[in-house]
């Protein structure tokens, strides 16, 4: 009996075998999962028609239903979160995030991005909703250089620093992308290439005349390692000219560069209607045809915007050939079998993940710690923080002491969690310590001030001020900017300025400010009226609790300046012009408030004990850090290379390593940098291409780019 049992089971067996190999066989080949990549696009475009391709060039694609192709949706966003879809876990602003010097914690961040975002995917692919922000290429990260503090979108950056940019970008990349050899978790996408940043009112139309040295040295060292490190998916072109050339027609960036000399084998999008912009505003075509043929010759591959629809009449034209689209086409089709759109769940491994991941416990722990790294402590005079959480009296005011704009930033998700300032301090004292609150003054209305009734009352105030998403952002984005989304210059609010003054002749107690901002402004002021200043940048939806967190000495202090903060508006250069030249600590040669780097911790922090050895082509850094204060505490060490005969056109200095180290009080840890002798490449405009000048180096170790702890100096004569 069990033997004939067990002949009818292999019966079965073979009958599925024969039945499945079947099956595979008479699929189409773009469907068959077992079959190389290629082959399936090939095998798809054959099968479509010219109007279909054009449709599927699009990014709101209509799919193609006789193929088994579904709707699909590319514009989808994660600046620092899932954006404009739901519920999901909202970390700090890119500009914080940056503010950790902390690589390892950011690829975690994106990470968990990831799992949400591949999460609301399955979900929505089950519930058949194919609507925009529910997809998976995501048009995050923003690498541009914040090169001007007055520009509103800096806060979407990871500052001014190609290096800081570049490291912090990929760990970004690689972890909203995942491991995976065959799938995306997710797909990121490196914008808005190239030399984007500023003015936001001039965006459409503006051309940004740069010379090789900047271009090469400050504007594109981010993107490229980006495309060459961490292998992003995905490019936006900016709606910009740069040097005369529209970015999303320019074959010298998306051909010459991108794809010849670093290798780029994923997708170009446009940014949205940057299309329009290349005959509308920039007026380098006469027609639409002509700009829709200039970008497929180009390069893109998915357009943001409609202009791609008349490709049909380019065609007819001769503009551009059938060849042209396949090829154009052939590059996004890659993305979506990359992602697994045309696979059985069964065998990508992020099919599996559900809705639980979505702003989960770990995830909200994950934003929390993020935001208590990004703070900055800009001053703290005679150690008036932490405070005591068994105060007796604490008024909390201000603008942005109870708004969640301010936590949100833009491109953001929403959460059921979201804990204002206010409430994180709220949270965080004892319960007997009363709490007044009221917000005192408004963002930048000068003519209603209300300096509290019961400030006599308070042993501490914590004054919340500064800026906000309504006065710095995208175009049309920050309402109450005086300059299409701009600052039009960097002056602290003067509404809030005068509010602080005036707490200050009520009160000799001590005044903490907590500054919310996604950029740099003036400080002179607020810091000689102020016992301390702290930087909560837009800190995400546990903001509040890290605040507090700070504020009471349950963390100690760790963020640090991704960009310069200078003394004065005067200081700055034209907004309009993209030369490096006075920009950044890179090249800002006078005194500045705080430098690049710069954050203050509860404790203190000795180097000592350098030691460096040559192994062929690397420098290996040795040296050791001690807590020597009475709190456990993080310090980031941070490597800067200067040549001492550096020319004009150089580089004051250059962060060249970071690493960030949590000691306990009175330990001591050896730490190391590892500096390859390609670090030390210049691209030079005579020669066109990179070099190691000769001449005298010092690298430079400290905890910010003005400090010197250790330095050492190599002579190099080739």
């Amino acid at each position: 009996m069990k033997k004939q049992l067990y002949k009818s089971i292999g019966l079965l067996l073979i009958i599925l075998s024969t039945t499945t190999l079947l099956l595979a066989q008479n699929k189409p080949a773009y469907l068959n999962s077992s079959l190389p990549l290629e082959k399936r696009v090939n095998d798809l475009i054959q099968q479509l028609t010219t109007k279909e391709k054009i449709d599927l060039l699009l990014y709101n694609s209509p799919g193609v239903p006789r193929l088994q192709i579904p709707a699909y949706n590319w514009w989808n966003e994660a600046l620092h979160g899932v954006a404009r879809a739901g519920k999901a876990t909202v970390f700090p602003q890119a500009i914080g995030l940056a503010a950790t010097f902390d690589d390892q914690l950011i690829q975690q961040c994106a990470a968990a991005i990831g799992d949400e975002a591949r999460a609301k995917f399955n979900a929505a692919v089950k519930n058949n909703n194919r609507a925009q922000y529910l997809g998976l290429t995501f048009w995050s990260p923003n690498i541009n250089i914040f090169r001007d503090p007055r520009w509103g979108r800096g806060h979407e950056t990871y500052g001014e620093d190609p290096f800081l940019t570049g490291s912090i970008g990929s760990a970004f990349v690689k972890g909203l992308q995942g491991n995976d050899p065959r799938y995306y978790k997710a797909v990121a996408c490196a914008k808005h290439f190239a030399v984007h940043s500023g003015p936001e009112p001039l965006r459409h139309e503006f051309n940004a005349v740069v010379s090789n040295n900047d271009l090469y040295n400050t504007y594109l060292p981010a993107f490229k390692q980006l495309v060459t490190e961490a292998k992003v998916g995905g490019v936006m072109c900016a709606y910009n000219r740069t040097d005369s050339l529209p970015c999303c027609g320019s074959k010298f960036l998306l051909q010459d560069v991108l794809r010849k000399e670093w290798g780029f084998n994923g997708y170009v999008v446009t940014d949205c209607w940057a299309l329009d912009d290349i005959f509308r505003y920039h007026h380098f075509t006469k027609t639409a045809e002509e700009a829709a043929a200039l970008a497929i010759k180009a390069g893109v591959n998915v357009e943001c915007g409609n202009t791609l629809n008349i490709l049909q009449k380019a065609l007819d034209e001769k503009l551009i050939t059938a060849q042209d689209i396949n090829a154009s086409l052939k590059r996004n089709l890659e993305i979506l079998f990359k992602i697994g759109l045309f696979d059985e769940a069964a065998i990508n491994p992020y099919s599996s993940i559900n809705e639980s991941v979505i702003n989960s416990e770990a995830h909200i722990k994950l934003t929390r710690q993020a935001a208590t790294e990004s703070i900055v402590l800009l001053s703290n005079k005679n150690n008036t923080l932490p405070l005591s959480a068994n105060l007796k009296n604490i008024l909390v005011t201000g603008p942005n002491s109870d708004e969640i704009n301010i936590l949100l930033a833009n491109y953001n998700g929403l959460s059921g969690n979201l804990v204002t300032i206010a409430e994180g301090i709220t949270n965080a004292v004892s319960a007997s310590t009363i709490i007044a609150q009221n917000k005192g003054c408004f963002l930048t209305d000068t003519t209603k001030q209300d300096v509290y009734w019961r400030i006599g009352e308070a042993d501490a105030i914590i004054a919340v001020l500064g800026l906000s998403p309504y006065l710095e952002g995208e175009n049309g984005d920050a309402y109450l900017s005086e300059a299409g989304g701009d600052k039009k210059d960097i002056k602290f609010p003067y509404a809030q300025l005068k509010y602080l003054r005036a707490l200050r002749e009520k009160t000799k107690k001590p005044i903490i400010v907590v500054l919310t901002a996604g950029s740099a402004f003036e400080l002179k002021e607020v810091e000689e009226i102020a016992d301390a200043v702290v930087l909560a940048w837009y800190p995400g939806e546990q903001g509040g609790n890290a605040v507090a967190d700070i504020l009471f000495g349950k963390a100690n202090p760790s963020g640090r300046l991704p960009l310069t903060f200078y003394q004065s508006n005067d200081d700055l250069p034209a907004f309009d012009n993209y030369s490096m030249q006075g920009r950044t600590y890179r090249y800002f040669k006078g005194a500045v408030t705080h430098p690049f780097g710069f954050g203050l911790s509860y404790t203190n922090f000795n180097y000592s004990n350098l030691k460096i050895t040559q192994l062929k082509d690397q420098y290996y850094l040795q040296f050791t850090i001690k807590n020597t204060g009475t709190r456990e505490g993080d310090e980031v060490a941070q490597l800067y290379v200067q040549r001492k005969e550096h020319t004009d056109k150089e580089p004051l200095k250059q962060l060249k390593g970071f690493k960030r180290i949590h000691l306990k009080a009175g330990e001591s840890k050896m730490i190391s940098f590892v500096l390859s002798k390609a670090q030390l490449n210049y691209w030079d405009e005579t020669t066109g291409q990179y070099l190691i000048y000769p001449g005298t180096y010092k690298f430079i170790i400290g905890s910010s780019s003005a400090d010197e702890n250790l330095v050492y100096e190599i002579t190099r004569t080739k």
